[in-house]
């Protein structure tokens, strides 16, 4: 296994989930440590308690990567008699660096939300509590003609030129480049001293914010220039909508008892709280993953017939049951569920051990 930097798989994360698409309130990105820090093993988990710790310590992670933060708010003091303390002085103690991606992790595509949604089946999914529109931006490459397809091709892999259900889709126009190389340059066409003129391609295609990084290092990797020549430019039409929970549906009706012990064994629950009647019609689901009880109104108002949602609180439920809208409250550790998808994407992209922390963190018992 080889060794990156933690700021490399940091990067990895906030391609995903960017971190500037966090809630206000939240605190997320790095918690601990340094983005410099030499990682060979990185473990996953939900929260960053003392437990966990340990068993980082035990199996020699370097990085820990969280979806609760470690830190909501900065300390007034790190008192090592306490919890909290004695979990900063271990990970600093043993060069163990904390990274958190919380709340833009639920709103990211194939986050926690969409992972929720998807093991319970739910079927033409999409955010109901809409936040913002992703920016869109426009990429203009000028590339020799028998490299074209390849830089095409790159970009398209690393998420440019997707528009619905279409994907390589671009637009392209002829063209005579010119170029001097200097001394000192190495060429890929010429030499130095001696103006070149070559025949290109102009291959222009969309690329949603999120991916624009990708896109132009796949630009850089692909193309043969050592000084590739391209555009990046906002364009003014309407993004990717994004935004808290998800809400689809079913395959087939079923009724909330059923679609209940669904979810229990979707979610490895050995039970959840339900409001409603259970022999109610269950086709529309709205999920919220952790605790979304202050979303039901607009779980109602998209059509909702029953809200999946942890922490729900008494006045809250009787609210939502009053309006007809069921609810059924797995608790807010559900949301490991997440792990596994973190896990398969920081292997996808470096020669790194990854481990999924076994330690409990769920408080409650269900007995």
């Amino acid at each position: 296994m080889k060794t990156i930097k933690a700021k490399e798989v940091m990067r990895v994360m906030d391609d995903w989930a960017p971190e500037t698409w966090a809630f206000d309130w939240d605190n997320v990105g790095l918690q601990v440590g340094g983005k410099n820090k030499q990682v060979s093993k990185v473990m996953v988990t939900l929260d960053v308690l003392e437990s966990v710790v340990d068993e980082a310590i035990s199996e020699g992670a370097d990085l820990i990567i969280a979806h609760h933060p470690l830190l909501f708010q900065k300390p007034d003091t790190i008192d090592t008699d306490k919890a909290k303390g004695r979990i900063l002085q271990k990970l600093l103690a043993h060069d163990i660096t904390v990274y958190a991606s919380h709340t833009n992790l639920d709103i990211a595509e194939g986050g926690v939300n969409d992972v929720l949604s998807d093991s319970i089946g739910l079927q033409r999914t999409k955010p109901f509590v809409s936040l913002f529109q992703e920016k869109v931006y426009k990429v203009a490459i000028h590339v020799p003609h028998d490299h074209a397809e390849g830089v095409r091709n790159a970009m398209a892999e690393a998420g440019g030129g997707h528009l619905g259900e279409y994907s390589h889709c671009t637009f392209q126009i002829e063209g005579e480049g010119t170029f001097k190389p200097l001394e000192g340059a190495d060429p890929y066409i010429g030499a130095p001293g001696e103006m070149e003129r070559v025949d290109e391609l102009k291959i222009e295609t969309i690329v949603k914010e999120n991916d624009l990084n990708s896109v132009v290092q796949a630009i850089a990797k692909a193309h043969p220039y050592e000084e590739p020549a391209y555009d990046v430019y906002e364009v003014k039409i309407n993004g990717e909508n994004r935004g808290l929970g998800r809400i689809g549906t079913l395959a087939s009706p079923t009724n909330l008892e059923s679609f209940t012990e669904k979810v229990k064994k979707a979610y490895q629950v050995p039970s959840v709280r339900v409001t409603g009647d259970l022999n109610k019609p269950v086709k529309k689901v709205a999920v919220v993953g952790g605790s979304g009880e202050d979303f039901f109104k607009a779980a109602i108002s998209k059509g909702a017939d029953v809200l999946i949602t942890g922490d729900v609180t008494f006045h809250k439920a009787q609210d939502a049951w009053a309006e007809g809208l069921a609810i059924i409250d797995p608790g807010h550790h559900v949301e490991k569920l997440v792990c596994p998808e973190i896990k398969r994407r920081v292997e996808e992209a470096f020669d790194v051990e990854v481990i999924i922390s076994e330690a409990e963190t769920e408080p409650f018992r269900f007995i």
